[in-house]
């Protein structure tokens, strides 16, 4: 995945948007974590900046799927 790739979330997704930058952040996932957050417990990981028709979301990478890539 690189900026300027089409991508979706790889569940429910309903709609596309363009990745603009790449960050890394924090996410305590409940699945893996448990319910209490301890922030001191993860690591940080790659986001993706995804544009959207209607703004910018801040995306984990694992949770999206590239559907078309920038030449």
């Amino acid at each position: 995945m690189k900026i300027g790739d089409i991508v979706k979330l790889k569940l429910y997704a309903t709609r596309a948007g363009v990745v603009t930058d790449f960050i890394d952040r924090k996410c305590w996932r409940t699945d893996e974590h448990g319910k209490n957050v301890d922030w001191s417990k993860i690591d940080p990981e790659k986001h993706a900046v995804v544009l959207f028709d209607d703004g910018v979301m801040r995306i984990p990478v694992v949770d999206l799927e590239v559907i078309s890539r920038q030449r």
